[in-house]
């Protein structure tokens, strides 16, 4: 290798301005620094997006962690491919936020033995997790934006119908092993998962997941705690900045597609009138999409909103003859490109969806 290497560096050194050359000793150091570098970084995987994008952007400087539900596929629907298969199996660290939302992980997970360290970050420490709502949700939320916690107030009482004190979670520091996973109450009654809407709940997952990473990776333990640093003080202004961009319209009520936003309301007081479905593993009938046409003229919601990877169709019949207007949202990111950014343009990108909508109608 050194012989094949000598010419061709010496003939590049001939070429190179001698105030710009390299010493040829360090051409291959330079070539190989890059492999060294990602060899030395655990495998790690995650399930979804949103957290995808919290784990890389504490991982970054060290590594890049592998992503199941790639593109713009759903976690409600998903079915694992062998890539995936192989990525848990070489991994050193999985995390996911459980069997209640990525239901197909929970068998694989099983399979890993004590390969892995599987973290589950529904059980995080700090956690609001809020009940998952059954029927749609579409009686008039009157005490959504009076009730609920804001940014500015974010210690305020709450009077809704879930207890504040069982919804705080964890002493485990949010790491279950797959073989506690018997231990969880299964289905969508337990909460709704789609804990990351609030970006209190992401500080709480980003917390869990820098422990495990220094634990698992103690010679780049540095790294990951100046990056989680940098990531709270983001969420923190983020924070802020999403309760000035929906505070003109948090009172005018809206349909969702199916019902996800939950902790987005519950966190900056928007008032949603109700879902289309409760969950988008079930598609409406005919009976069901008629009656909530007329409660949407009931109601007097002034937006009806679908999301990217689910049935556009449904909205345009339920808003047909209304005076409600359609927009997007994207609770999974469906159309996002992952990585470390991803979750404050997902986080932005619905609170400007709901302003634009709702401002114009």
């Amino acid at each position: 290798m050194k012989r094949a290497l000598a010419p061709a560096l010496k003939t590049l050194a001939l070429r190179i301005p001698a105030a710009l050359a390299i010493p040829a000793l360090a051409v291959p150091a330079l070539l190989f620094a890059g492999t060294t570098r990602a060899a030395d970084a655990p495998v790690v995987v995650t399930s979804i997006k949103p957290i995808h994008s919290l784990v890389s952007a504490i991982m970054q400087g060290v590594g890049e962690p592998e992503l199941i539900v790639d593109g713009a596929a759903s976690p409600h629907t998903y079915s694992m491919k062998p890539s995936n298969a192989r990525a848990l199996q070489e991994a050193k660290v999985v995390f996911w936020v459980g069997p209640n939302l990525e239901a197909f992980l929970e068998k694989p997970l099983e399979a890993l033995g004590s390969n892995a360290s599987v973290v589950e970050l529904d059980n995080a420490p700090d956690l609001t997790k809020l009940p998952f709502r059954e029927g749609g949700a579409f009686e008039p939320h009157d005490d959504a934006g009076h009730d609920s916690a804001s940014a500015d107030d974010p210690d305020r009482d709450h009077d809704h119908d879930h207890d504040h004190d069982a919804a705080k979670t964890g002493q485990d520091g949010g790491q279950a092993h797959h073989d506690d996973h018997e231990d969880h109450e299964h289905g969508h009654g337990a909460f709704d998962t789609h804990l990351w809407l609030d970006p209190m709940n992401a500080k709480a997952m980003a917390a869990v997941i820098t422990t495990t990473l220094v634990a698992a990776d103690p010679a780049n333990a540095l790294t990951y705690q100046a990056n989680a640093k940098a990531l709270d003080d983001r969420l923190t202004a983020l924070d802020k900045e999403i309760a000035a961009t929906v505070a003109p319209v948090k009172d005018k009520p809206f349909v969702v597609f199916h019902d996800a936003y939950q902790y987005f309301e519950h966190r900056y007081g928007i008032r949603v009138a109700g879902s289309i479905t409760v969950s988008p593993e079930t598609i409406p009938g005919a009976e069901r999409v008629s009656e909530i046409h007329r409660k949407v003229g009931e109601l007097g919601a002034t937006c009806v909103f679908a999301e990217p990877q689910f049935e556009p169709r449904l909205v345009k019949v339920v808003t047909e003859g209304t005076r409600a207007k359609s927009g997007v949202l994207d609770p999974e990111a469906a159309t996002l490109k992952a990585g470390p950014d991803l979750y404050f343009t997902l986080m932005r990108g619905i609170a400007d969806s709901m302003k634009a909508c709702l401002s114009s109608a």
